[in-house]
């Protein structure tokens, strides 16, 4: 029983009991000091999971490019597939528009020489109609040089000879300007238009007056007689290379505005003839 004291005293000595409010200073230390490693375990772990979400969102970033890279590449190859189709679709529309241009062209060309022998042709066959209407008129002459009981000739010209008809007429005229004898050539024209005013071939005589008249250098004359053609006859085919003759004639008189004026006016109400090629050349030449 004493022995037991004793060591109980002894134990209470070495090891003296604390009091609450130690006890409690005690804990209140061993929880700050054990604050900062909790922080620092919380931290390290924050990190870790962060870490994790950052190589999770790059894989995904990773992954997502590739897949915007493949439908990139596939719409490229897709576009300059479709840009090799469209340039082979027009390789292929020009070789057939410059085929398509050169059959016109060859086209063109055969209906402009067939045109050509078709104007000759009726040329020609207008050449000799006159000649048989001059010759039938000519008959017609004889044959009234014949008619009077006495013999005497029935006339209509001068010094007793018979007036020929309008066709001998033209054609005597036309021999004689192109032989350059233009005073003879405008006897045969000036009595054409005299004798037979409403022939058809009327319009060209007067046209043919005119023409004489300015080879001879005059050239006031020829105006009034290319003037004449276009107030007289006005329907007729002769009209445009009047009026043509009449604007060239502006242009050497320097009255450039009225011979624009002119030249304007044949492009636009005779556009299908040579006369307008001629004055869109002019115009073309003088701006």
């Amino acid at each position: 029983m004493n022995v037991r004291l004793d060591v109980d005293g002894l134990r209470s000595r070495a090891f003296p009991r604390r009091s609450p409010l130690v006890r409690s200073r005690a804990g209140a230390a061993l929880l700050l000091v054990s604050l900062p490693v909790v922080g620092c375990f919380a931290t390290r772990n924050d990190v870790r999971i962060l870490q994790g979400d950052v190589f999770t969102l790059r894989s995904e970033l990773a992954r997502s490019d590739s897949a915007r890279e493949r439908q990139i590449a596939a719409l490229a190859s897709s576009v300059a597939g479709a840009l090799g189709g469209l340039r082979d679709s027009l390789a292929a529309l020009s070789l057939r528009l410059v085929r398509y241009q050169a059959d016109l062209r060859q086209d063109l060309s055969s209906l402009e020489r067939q045109l050509q022998m078709m104007g000759e042709l009726t040329g020609e066959a207008q050449r000799r109609i006159a000649q048989f209407a001059a010759e039938l008129e000519g008959r017609g002459a004889q044959q009234a040089v014949r008619t009077d009981t006495g013999g005497a000739a029935v006339t209509g010209g001068a010094a007793g000879a018979p007036v020929p008809g309008p066709y001998t007429l033209y054609l005597l005229g036309r021999e004689q300007l192109q032989q350059n004898s233009f005073a003879a050539a405008r006897g045969a024209f000036a009595t054409l238009l005299r004798e037979y005013p409403q022939s058809e071939l009327a319009p060209n005589a007067q046209l043919s007056l005119a023409i004489a008249l300015e080879a001879e250098g005059l050239q006031a004359d020829a105006d009034t007689a290319y003037q004449a053609v276009v107030s007289r006859y006005p329907s007729s085919s002769a009209v445009p290379t009047a009026r043509y003759k009449l604007a060239l004639s502006l242009a050497r008189q320097g009255r450039r505005a009225e011979a624009r004026a002119a030249m304007e006016r044949i492009v636009r109400e005779y556009p299908r003839t040579e006369e307008a090629e001629l004055a869109a050349d002019w115009l073309r030449r003088n701006p």
